[in-house]
């Protein structure tokens, strides 16, 4: 992407005499700050088949350039008839109009110009030596050819930059003030600063200290509830009271029938069991007159005789 964009160019005087200066308008837009200026030239090709003839007109700097778009003239000097061959003044030549940033040419624009006489007698038999103050110029104005070519704008910037940095490392480096030390350098207030474990072992003193504060102080707070809860009165209605102590003695009458029901099932239950333990005891003797043995008692041994 080019920096520079020519957007237009207008010839100002065209046709002309020979010998007239060239004007141009240029009109181009800048889209970044640039660190140089543009040097605009207008080359004159003297023949077309040497570059040896070939003549810059003029030149033109231009800068410092704004960003956007600017517009300015250019008025370049006719070329030197000494340096033309004279079979090659009358006749179609070309002019270029290019423009550089920093010696390198990023746009170029070919105009042909035809030479001629005024008058049409003349064109049809020249005369062999050219009368300059009869010959016209004409600019083809309407199909310029323009050319562009694409540079590296901040090339030598760079390049630039980068030395001169180079520069200063190797000056500072080869410099003594800049060399480093061969030994620390000494260092007196060090042996001011407190040691590190004498400092932590502070903070966890401090530390201890305000957890012990902590815990007293939540102490005498559940202290001073404590002795609130107590010393409350019971603010309980009379009425509630009466039907706290009913509903009280009702449920101690029912425990007391629930016990009453529970021993009557026991001696029941007991009486029950001395009854099966008299008929089993009978059965016992009966069997054992029968097969000739000897009960001892209960829980005793049966001895075979």
């Amino acid at each position: 992407m080019s920096v520079v964009s020519l957007l237009g160019v207008k010839v100002l005087n065209n046709p002309a005499n020979f010998s007239d200066s060239y004007n141009f308008e240029i009109t181009f837009e800048c889209l970044e700050q640039l660190q140089k200026d543009l040097e605009w030239k207008l080359t004159y090709v003297g023949s077309a088949t040497s570059s040896e003839h070939d003549q810059e007109l003029d030149s033109l700097l231009v800068g410092p350039i704004p960003v956007g778009v600017n517009k300015f003239l250019f008025e370049a000097d006719p070329p030197d008839l000494k340096r033309i061959p004279a079979s090659e003044i009358i006749g179609v030549t070309v002019i270029l109009l290019t423009c550089s940033y920093d010696d390198r040419e990023f746009v170029r624009v070919g105009y042909y110009v035809n030479n001629e006489y005024d008058s049409d007698e003349l064109n049809a038999e020249p005369p062999a030596k050219p009368l300059i103050n009869r010959v016209k110029r004409n600019i083809l104005a309407e199909k310029p050819r323009v050319t562009r070519f694409a540079i590296k704008w901040y090339v030598l910037l760079l390049f630039s930059t980068t030395f001169y940095m180079l520069i200063g490392f190797f000056a500072n480096r080869d410099s003594e003030d800049s060399a480093p030390a061969e030994y620390p350098p000494e260092q007196p207030e060090a042996d001011l600063v407190n040691d590190d474990g004498t400092a932590y072992g502070a903070e966890e003193v401090e530390l201890e200290k305000a957890l012990i504060e902590e815990e007293r102080a939540l102490a005498a707070v559940e202290g001073d509830e404590d002795e609130e809860m107590g010393g409350m009165q019971d603010t309980t209605h009379p009425a509630a009271k009466a039907e706290d102590e009913e509903s009280d003695a009702g449920s101690e009458d029912l425990e007391a029938a629930s016990s009453g029901s529970e021993d009557e099932e026991e001696e029941e239950e007991g009486g029950e069991a001395e009854d099966e333990d008299m008929e089993m005891g009978d059965g016992d003797a009966e069997v054992a007159k029968g097969d000739g043995l000897q009960h001892t008692g209960q829980g005793g041994e049966v001895m075979v005789h």
